[in-house]
């Protein structure tokens, strides 16, 4: 499902919340989890209204307040086959390491620039944590940017730090 097509999803609540790192959209039904989409720095504020869209915020404000926190999300069941065994693999990643894209390939039976695309297309990052993979000499992108002064990479830095990985951010 792509984001517009969330967006648009019947029953989506939304909410846009502050965070240290920036600001994210949160999109829930009343079961499950979207998307969630970092946006624009001076994104306007919308205060979660629905318990799914307050848990989704109260969860990644307890991550913000420590790394180390385990999300437990009830989150939707989308994207290719593909995806979502990327998907499987990020969550594996202990918090404070990271992989690359090639590393993650050889583990999926794939190539590197298909795990980066699907790491793009993540929608429910940083609860399923595409900023643990790397590219093989460096930061790489994040969340479809590759801008080394962009806010998304600022992001990923931030991200990174906070769960204590040094080599990279």
């Amino acid at each position: 499902m792509r984001s517009t097509d969330v967006l648009l999803h019947a029953g989506a609540q939304h909410a846009v919340i502050a965070l240290p790192f920036g600001r994210m959209r949160l999109t829930c039904t009343a079961e499950t989890v979207l998307l969630l989409e970092y946006l624009e720095p001076d994104a306007l504020l919308i205060p979660p209204q629905s318990p799914l869209c307050c848990e989704v915020a109260a969860q990644l404000h307890a991550y913000c307040a420590d790394p180390s926190h385990v999300y437990s999300l009830p989150l939707a069941d989308s994207g290719t086959a593909f995806q979502r065994r990327v998907r499987t693999l990020l969550q594996q990643i202990p918090r404070g390491k990271t992989r690359t894209y090639g590393d993650a390939a050889v583990e999926l039976g794939s190539a590197a620039r298909a795990v980066g695309q699907a790491c793009a297309a993540n929608p429910f990052a940083p609860v399923v944590p595409c900023h643990r993979i790397m590219a093989r000499h460096g930061l790489g992108g994040f969340a479809h940017s590759s801008n080394a002064d962009g806010h998304l990479l600022g992001i990923k830095r931030w991200l990174l730090r906070h769960e204590g990985e040094r080599g990279h951010a």
